[in-house]
C-alpha cells in the first residue's frame, strides 16, 4: 500500500512541475485612456481638438447606399458594421486674446461614452471659466449639451455663446416644435432648455451668414444638416483651417460617396449638396480640415479620387514648433 500511495504522490508532483506557469505582470493593466486633446499651430493661433467620446451608430440611419456597397466600403476602411464607431470632437481656438471654443459636446445627456469635453479641456491646461467665446455649429444635443453643468447651470461662466439665426429660429420655435415628428420633439425641448440659462442672463447670441465673430474667424453657410448649420472659417497668418461641424457623420462611406446622406439631417438633400460643394472646394484649396464627427482628433486634409469622390487624409501627430 506504501508504494503505491508513494506513486500516486510521484505522479502528482510530476503533472504539477509540467503545468505551464501563471504569469503576471508586476503591474496591473491599467483600462483607461490618455486625455482626449491634441494641440497644433495655426500661424499665431494655438488650435486643440478636445475628444468628447465616441458613440457606436447604426449603419441603417445611412441613406442612399446599396447595402453591398456599403458592406465593402465599411470593410474597406476596418470599419464596424452593423454599428460603427463615430468620434464626437470640439475645437478650441486661442487666437492669443480670446479663447474660443467651437461646440461643446454632449454633456451628460448620452450616457458615459460622451460628456469629456470638460476634463479634456482641463487636461489641455484650461477651465471653462477661461473661455471667452462658445461658437456652435448647430443646436443638436451632441454639440450644445457641454454648455451646462451637471445642475443645469452655465458652464463657461463668462462666455458669450453665438449660434446661427436660422438655427436659432428653428430649435428654439415652439410651433415648428409641435409640427414635428412626435419622435422629434424632444430634442427641441432639449435645445430651450439648454439655451434658457444663457438668454436669461443676456449671453445668447445670433448671427448672419458670413459674420465675423472673433478677429480670424468667420461664419461659412453649410446648411442642411439643420437649417442654420455652420462652418467656422479660421484663419492666422495666410494659415487656414475649415471647422466644418457635421458635414461628415461615416467618413469610411461619405468621402467616396458624398451622395450618401444620414438620418440626422433635417433636409437631406441640402445637406448632400452642401458637402459635394465643401470637399470638391476643400480638395481644390488644399485647406486643412476639423469635423466634429471624424476620428479623433478629426483633423485633416480632402484629396480627390476622380470625379465627385474623395478621401480623408488624416493629420499626423506633430510636436509644437520650437517647444
Amino acid at each position: 500500500m506504501f508504494r503505491s500511495l508513494l506513486f500516486v504522490v510521484v505522479a502528482l508532483a510530476s503533472q504539477l512541475f509540467t503545468m505551464p506557469a501563471i504569469v503576471q505582470a508586476q503591474a496591473p493593466q491599467v483600462g483607461s485612456q490618455v486625455p482626449g486633446y491634441y494641440r497644433m499651430q495655426l500661424g499665431r493661433f494655438e488650435i486643440t481638438a478636445l475628444f468628447d467620446g465616441a458613440i457606436q451608430l447604426d449603419t441603417k440611419l445611412l441613406h442612399n447606399v446599396d447595402a453591398a456597397d456599403l458592406d465593402t466600403l465599411l470593410a474597406r476602411m476596418f470599419v464596424g458594421n452593423p454599428k460603427m464607431q463615430t468620434a464626437v470632437n470640439a475645437y478650441l481656438v486661442n487666437t492669443g486674446e480670446q479663447l474660443v471654443l467651437i461646440d461643446t459636446g454632449a454633456g451628460t445627456l448620452f450616457g458615459p461614452n460622451l460628456g469629456c469635453i470638460r476634463p479634456n479641456l482641463e487636461a489641455s491646461g484650461h477651465t471653462p471659466e477661461q473661455v471667452d467665446v462658445v461658437l456652435l455649429t448647430h443646436m443638436h444635443g451632441d454639440h450644445l449639451g457641454g454648455l451646462n453643468d451637471e445642475h443645469g447651470q452655465p458652464l463657461f461662466a463668462k462666455a458669450k455663446v453665438w449660434v446661427a439665426q436660422a438655427d436659432n429660429d428653428y430649435w428654439l420655435n415652439e410651433q415648428t416644435a409641435a409640427s414635428a415628428p412626435e419622435a422629434k420633439r424632444a430634442a427641441f425641448t432639449l435645445a430651450r432648455d439648454i439655451a434658457a440659462p444663457y438668454q436669461a442672463n443676456g449671453r445668447w447670441n445670433t448671427f448672419a451668414a458670413g459674420t465675423v465673430l472673433v478677429p480670424g474667424i468667420r461664419a461659412v453657410t453649410a446648411s442642411g444638416h439643420t437649417p442654420g448649420h455652420t462652418a467656422y472659417a479660421v484663419e492666422s497668418d495666410g494659415q487656414k483651417l475649415l471647422i466644418w461641424g457635421d458635414v461628415v457623420h461615416a467618413h469610411a462611406v461619405q468621402f467616396a460617396h458624398p451622395e450618401v446622406s444620414i438620418e440626422f439631417d433635417v433636409d437631406q438633400q441640402q445637406a448632400i449638396a452642401t458637402r459635394k460643394a465643401l470637399m470638391a472646394e476643400m480638395a481644390n484649396s488644399r485647406t486643412l480640415v476639423a469635423g466634429m464627427h471624424l476620428p479623433f482628433p478629426g483633423i485633416g486634409h480632402v484629396r480627390a479620387e476622380g470625379s465627385g469622390s474623395y478621401t480623408w487624409v488624416p493629420a499626423e501627430f506633430a510636436p509644437m514648433p520650437g517647444r
